[in-house]
C-alpha cells in the first residue's frame, strides 16, 4: 500500500497549481460577478491538456483516469477557482461517451473533450423526479430516422457556454416494474425547439443554472448513445465520477479556506499575541484540517476504485462516502475560516463568504447527504431499505 503520488501525478498537480495560482480567486469572483466566464483559465488549462487527462490517448487525451482529473479539479478549487463545468463536461459526459459511444461518436466528440474545446452540459434533473431517476418524464420517441424529445429539465449547469447537452430521457416503460427505460442522447443546444430559462441562484460562480424545455426537438438517431433503453446503466457509470470530482472540488475549497484562515490567525494580533495562539481558534481549525485530509483520502480511494475497475458496489460506496465527507468538511472549514476572520470574514476583500454558496451546494448536489446516508445504511450496513 503506497500513498505517494506518482511522479506524473505530482507534476500534474504542480503544473495546474501554477496556472491556477496566476489567476486566483480574485479573477474567479470578478468574472462571476460580471456575468462572464472563466474562459482564459479554461482555455489555458485546455490547451495544456490538463482538462482532458481522463480522455483516452487514442482520441488525443491524457489516457489517465478520474484520479488525475480529481487532482486538476482539486488544485483549481484550492486556488479559489472551483469550476462547476469540470464536474459535468469531462467527468460525466466524456466518461460516458468514451465507454458507451460508437466509434463514430467517439471520433466526433472525444478529441474536442481532450483539448477542452468542447463543453457539454448534462441534463438529468427534473422538477418532479428529484433523486428518483425512474420517474424521469422527458420522453424521446422514435420517428423514422430521428427521435423527438419532449419534456423539462432543470438546474442544468453551463448551458449558456456549452455546445451540446447529454440528455437522459425515457424511451419506454418496463411492464414488470413500471419504471422508465432510459436512453441518453447528445443534443446540440442550438437545435430548434429548445428553450433555456435562467434560474437565479445565490451562488457566486461563472456557471449559471438553467431550466431546459424540449418542445418536439428533433434529434438524429445517431445521437443515441449505445443501446436504446440501456440509459440507467450508462448514467450510473457517469455518476460515480461526478461524485468523486465533486468531492475533489469540495476538498480544494476546504484547503483554500484553511490556508486563508491559518495565515490570518498567524498574522492578526489582539492583546499582544496572534489570535492563533488561542485554542478557541486553533483547535477548530485543526479539527477542520483533520476532516479535510480524511475527505481527501476517501476521495483518492474512490478515484482509485473507479479507475482500477472495482465492482460497482465498491466504487459506488467509496464515491458516495467521499462526496459526503468532502462536502461536510469543506463547509465546516469555510465556516471556521469566516469565524476566524471575525467581521472581515464577510468582507469581499477576504474572499471567503463568496464561496459559501458553492460549498453549501455540494452538501445537496449532485446527490443529497440524506440520500447518501440512505445508500450507506442499506448497502454498507445491510439495513432495510428506507425509501
Amino acid at each position: 500500500m503506497d500513498f505517494r503520488p506518482t511522479e506524473e501525478q505530482q507534476m500534474l498537480r504542480d503544473a495546474v497549481a501554477s496556472i491556477a495560482g496566476r489567476y486566483g480567486h480574485g479573477y474567479y469572483v470578478e468574472r462571476a460577478r460580471a456575468g462572464q466566464k472563466a474562459d482564459e483559465l479554461w482555455n489555458e488549462l485546455g490547451q495544456a491538456g490538463y482538462l482532458g487527462v481522463n480522455v483516452p490517448e487514442a482520441y488525443g487525451g491524457g489516457g489517465m483516469g478520474i484520479s488525475e482529473l480529481a487532482i486538476v479539479v482539486e488544485e483549481l478549487a484550492h486556488a479559489g477557482c472551483p469550476l462547476l463545468l469540470l464536474v459535468v463536461s469531462p467527468a460525466i459526459c466524456a466518461t460516458i461517451i468514451a465507454r458507451f459511444g460508437s466509434e463514430a461518436q467517439k471520433e466526433r466528440w472525444l478529441p474536442r473533450f481532450a483539448t477542452a474545446e468542447l463543453k457539454m452540459a448534462f441534463a438529468i434533473t427534473e422538477p418532479d423526479a428529484g433523486s428518483n431517476s425512474h420517474l424521469i418524464s422527458t420522453t424521446a420517441s422514435r420517428d423514422g430516422d430521428v427521435y423527438r424529445l419532449n419534456g423539462t429539465k432543470y438546474y442544468i449547469s453551463g448551458c449558456d457556454e456549452a455546445e451540446a447537452v447529454l440528455v437522459v430521457t425515457r424511451t419506454g416503460t418496463d411492464p414488470d416494474t413500471g419504471r422508465g427505460r432510459l436512453s441518453l442522447f447528445v443534443v446540440d443546444l442550438d437545435t430548434p425547439g429548445i428553450e433555456m430559462t435562467l434560474i437565479p441562484v445565490e451562488i457566486v460562480a461563472p456557471e449559471k443554472q438553467f431550466t431546459l424545455f424540449f418542445d418536439d426537438v428533433v434529434v438524429p438517431a445517431d445521437r443515441l448513445l449505445g443501446v436504446e433503453g440501456d440509459g440507467l446503466r450508462q448514467v450510473f457509470f457517469g455518476l460515480n465520477p461526478e461524485r468523486i470530482i465533486t468531492a475533489a472540488t469540495a476538498s480544494g475549497i476546504g484547503r483554500y479556506a484553511l490556508d486563508k484562515a491559518s495565515a490570518y490567525a498567524r498574522d492578526r494580533s489582539v492583546w499582544g499575541a496572534p489570535i492563533g495562539t488561542h485554542q478557541g481558534l486553533s483547535h477548530p481549525l485543526a479539527k477542520a484540517k483533520v476532516d479535510v485530509e480524511l475527505a481527501r483520502l476517501m476521495c483518492a480511494k474512490a478515484a482509485w476504485a473507479y479507475d482500477s475497475g472495482a465492482d460497482a458496489g465498491q466504487a459506488g460506496e467509496a464515491a458516495n462516502m467521499a462526496k459526503y465527507a468532502a462536502a461536510e468538511a469543506a463547509l465546516a472549514a469555510l465556516d471556521q475560516a469566516i469565524q476566524t476572520h471575525g467581521g472581515n470574514g464577510l468582507s469581499s476583500e477576504y474572499g471567503l463568504a463568496d464561496l459559501w454558496g458553492m460549498a453549501r451546494l455540494m452538501r445537496t448536489a449532485p446527490v443529497s447527504r440524506e440520500m447518501i446516508l440512505n445508500f450507506v445504511a442499506q448497502h454498507s450496513l445491510g439495513l432495510p431499505r428506507s425509501y
